[in-house]
């Protein structure tokens, strides 16, 4: 059994109380982590919220947790006490349905949530399944490594599955995982269009990495891009002219979406038939491609801009995030008294 401390949503939009709470035995695959940080997604804000309507609450919140090894089950498999690793938003997976057995535990139909009927990483401790347990390299500290393990590997998986170093890829959404979808596209060598609604966004988008930097309100010179994209990443969850963004594309370019954006999108299918241009959404990805991340950021140096809170402070940076203050993404560092 396992007595934590957890700072805990008792209800939608609720502000955050420190509750103590028994986790149970530890499971014969599980992992327990104490937690030394954890990064505030933009999708802990939803489910406070219950903005997609399958939140539970009581809910201990947060899923981009990097700690320490303090309990390994009997049957877990390549983690060690005391090393250090990282969990996102997926604490669990059936392993042996055809998505798991082919390498996509992340489409797992039985997957846990973190944060959905789990106790997350707002507290002391969490736990996960081994094989979602995942070292993190040497070279990366600790403090950033938070936001790359949900919103690094949410723009890195459809990159590393669509760009190729020749290509010329797009962003669209400068913010949380605008910022690191032109950070990775920059280190996969391809030629890297920012686009945002924010001029005070050019330089920094420049500064991650973007060749290009564009308005995404202004319809003429998103015209003049037309025909030029092979990858479109949308990071935004606002709605936009879809029709012209569609047609920045190159022949067999590809828009994909992973951004939540709340309305339905209205697509004409002429224009995709003509250039054999596809329209797609990603999510997440298996604890392969979220350790292939991480060896890639530490390879080419690539952080999150972080901004810190201790983890005391949360309901402050609850409130700093909601009001579009991140710049752009909020760590939270646990400091709970023993």
């Amino acid at each position: 059994m396992t007595t934590i401390k957890a700072w805990v949503a008792t209800g939608a939009k609720s502000q955050f109380v420190q509750q103590e709470i028994d986790l149970g035995p530890l499971g014969n695959e599980e992992v327990e982590v104490a937690v030394d940080t954890c990064g505030v997604c933009h999708s802990d804000l939803s489910m406070l919220n219950n903005d997609w309507g399958f939140s539970q609450y009581p809910a201990v919140l947060g899923h981009e947790i990097v700690g320490r090894v303090v309990k390994v089950g009997s049957a877990a498999k390549g983690i060690k006490v005391g090393q250090r690793v990282g969990i996102g938003w997926t604490a669990g997976s059936c392993m042996h349905c055809h998505q798991c057995l082919s390498g996509s535990h992340h489409l797992c139909a039985e997957s846990s949530p973190t944060i959905v009927g789990h106790k997350g990483g707002f507290a002391t401790h969490v736990r996960s399944h081994w094989a979602w347990t995942i070292p993190i390299p040497e070279t990366l500290p600790s403090a950033e490594v938070g936001p790359l393990l949900c919103g690094g590997v949410t723009v890195f998986s459809p990159l590393s599955m669509n760009a190729k170093p020749a290509h010329r890829v797009g962003v669209v959404g400068i913010g949380g995982l605008g910022h690191l979808a032109v950070k990775f596209a920059a280190g996969f060598g391809c030629e890297v269009t920012a686009f945002t609604s924010s001029e005070s966004k050019f330089a920094e988008a420049r500064s991650f990495g973007a060749h290009h930097v564009v308005s995404s309100r202004e319809a003429g010179d998103l015209r003049k891009l037309a025909g030029t994209l092979d990858s479109l990443l949308v990071t935004t969850n606002i709605s936009l002219d879809w029709s012209t963004f569609i047609n920045t594309l190159a022949p067999n370019g590809r828009l994909v979406f992973v951004g939540v954006v709340p309305e339905a999108i209205p697509v004409s299918v002429f224009p995709l038939i003509m250039g054999q241009r596809s329209l797609s959404g990603s999510t997440i990805g298996s604890p392969t491609m979220i350790a292939t991340m991480l060896e890639f950021a530490a390879r080419h140096k690539i952080a999150p801009q972080t901004e810190h809170f201790p983890m005391s402070r949360i309901n402050e940076a609850f409130q700093h995030l909601g009001a579009g203050k991140a710049r752009y993404r909020i760590v939270l560092d646990a400091d709970f008294k023993k």
